[in-house]
């Protein structure tokens, strides 16, 4: 249970004053008040209480060297005492998109932008330049950001998402303009044949398939080969784009999740992990697809600019981050990854509680289901399960873990088998909680993730 008494309160009780909900982002508020985190280091960090935690968040999968890695904090400091943003290009700028084109075979060419969001919609508007077209199509219930058009679909629920073949577009804010909500085709996860029917429906339309290689909201489940090839050759055959997001999944192997399929995206949205700490966000691939936003190219199809695109700061960090994750580095990540993955499936058999997890790569996701989800239907939590993941996440924070709200984490690379075993002890005492408990949600306490 989350202290009262605290001076986390006493600064949630100002920022209720100031900030919608007390808070800048949806994800950190906890009941009674959100945690506010002092300082950090390595894959642990210590709040304002003076309580450590080991750190399987990562500031949502964006901190792959986990907290005030040295070798950044160095580049950092030594570029800011030369300045953080200027009207002009930087040597950074280009060192680190050399950099980035190098790592992955679908890249020829590449933009900076400031967050993942930024970065997709800037693929999604690419496309449109590219293609002449307005529409596209995307998952039901991957989250892609903020952008109207990605957004669309991400939080349908029974009673809105439509049959089976043809899911609803159904808007996340209220508000949202019907155009927006027409011009979006959901597609089916993992269901090549109902797929490939949607998208036929409105093929004259469709400028790009976006898609994320193993969306967190419809499960953590990679994408099936077949899936992703198949999309692959629609999109060949009728002239659109595909587009892989992978803000999130680029930390999984050493050229992203992308190397885990025959084919390769026309586009690449990237975000968190390249940025070493610092807000970013970035789209690459093949030229022809680039070129829409080049200035010297008239007329300029998707002119695109941003006040600290490419600000030297963050392209420090980001090059100083990436360089140090290396194939040794994602190798040790990923095998921390499988072995958490294994121990708390494990943990679950012995406590006799149906879960399973899911994840590939330095991720991992916990559902208290029997069965592994395969789309976003099957990973739909009714109020009985949130709430005994409420338990489950409570009893974690307790034990000094902290992962993400939807009982999801992520290994950075100073984290070795010690902090896996206490991940793995932690979920063990949470599953035999649940067990004593039985399926009785009112038993939910009133800490937890919001």
């Amino acid at each position: 249970m989350t202290r009262t008494d605290s001076r986390s309160q006493d600064l949630y009780t100002r920022a209720q004053r100031v900030l919608p909900g007390g808070v800048s982002r949806n994800t950190v508020l906890r009941r009674p008040h959100p945690l506010y985190a002092d300082h950090g280091e390595g894959c642990r960090v210590w709040d304002v209480e003076g309580v450590e935690r080991i750190d399987f968040a990562n500031n949502m999968a964006s901190l792959i060297h986990g907290h005030a890695f040295p070798p950044v904090v160095e580049a950092v400091t030594r570029q800011l005492q030369r300045g953080t943003a200027f009207t002009t290009a930087t040597e950074q700028e280009v060192d680190f998109a050399e950099f980035l084109v190098e790592r992955s075979a679908s890249f020829e060419m590449i933009r900076f932008v400031n967050s993942g969001t930024e970065a997709v919609m800037s693929c999604i508007k690419a496309a449109r330049a590219l293609t002449g077209r307005p529409g596209l199509a995307k998952v039901e219930g991957a989250y892609h950001g903020l952008y109207d058009w990605a957004e669309v679909s991400q939080t349908a629920q029974p009673d809105n998402w439509g049959a089976p073949d043809q899911p609803a577009s159904v808007p996340v804010a209220q508000g949202t303009p019907r155009s927006a909500l027409d011009q979006v085709v959901v597609l089916p996860f993992d269901d090549p044949a109902r797929a490939i029917a949607r998208l036929d429906e409105h093929a004259d339309d469709i400028a790009c398939v976006l898609l994320d290689p193993m969306p967190h909201r419809v499960g953590l489940v990679p994408a099936a080969e077949e899936f992703v090839t198949a999309l692959r050759r629609w999109c060949d055959a009728h002239g659109a784009l595909l587009v892989f997001d992978e803000v999130i999944t680029f930390r999984s192997e050493h050229g992203g999740a992308q190397e885990w399929y025959p084919v390769r995206p026309d586009l690449t949205a990237m975000g968190k992990v390249i940025g070493g700490g610092f807000p970013v966000g970035a789209l690459a691939g093949r030229a022809e697809a680039m070129r829409v936003m080049d200035p010297l190219v008239p007329p300029v199809r998707f002119p695109h600019s941003g006040t600290f695109s490419a600000n030297p700061v963050t392209m420090t960090a980001g090059l100083v981050a990436m360089q140090h994750f290396d194939r040794d580095a994602v190798a040790h990540v990923n095998a921390l990854a499988d072995r958490a993955r294994t121990d708390i499936a494990e943990a679950a058999r012995v406590a006799g509680v149906p879960a399973c997890v899911t994840g590939r790569g330095s991720m991992f996701r916990v559902h208290l289901k029997a069965e592994p989800p395969r789309n976003y239907r099957a990973a739909y939590a009714p109020a009985e399960e949130i709430a005994r993941l409420g338990v489950l996440l409570d009893h974690l924070f307790a034990t000094g873990l902290m992962l993400i709200n939807t009982c999801s984490g992520t290994i950075s690379t100073p984290m070795t088998a010690g902090e896996i075993d206490h991940l793995a002890e932690a979920f063990l005492g949470g599953f035999r909680k649940l067990a004593a408990l039985g399926p009785r949600p009112e038993l939910a306490p009133q800490g937890g993730a919001a």
